[in-house]
């Protein structure tokens, strides 16, 4: 296993109501639960994954396009995983 092995992704924020709290929260909540470090850009500023006001600080509207960037041994999964879920069009009520 790699411990160094870095992996970066690009998506679309499918939801209509964009990166707003409570999907912020279901992200962090899941990049937490990776080993490796998880990174999230938009123009050029990037934002620790696990935090939610830093999420929120991106200002990621409804088809923003936001870049993840893991590093660590499951990196590849973590990509995997929260680029699905950006790219997932939910409902929030």
């Amino acid at each position: 296993m790699n411990d160094d092995l870095k992996v970066e992704g690009e998506f679309r924020i499918a939801s209509g109501l964009g990166l707003h709290a409570r999907p912020a929260g279901r992200f962090a909540a899941a990049a937490a639960r990776f080993k490796c470090e998880i990174s999230v850009g938009r123009s050029g500023e990037w934002v620790d994954a696990r935090s939610v006001l830093s999420l929120l600080s991106l200002a990621a509207g409804p088809g923003a396009v936001v870049r993840v960037r893991a590093v660590g041994s499951d990196a590849r999964e973590a990509i995997d995983a929260l680029g699905g879920m950006l790219e997932e069009s939910v409902h929030d009520n």
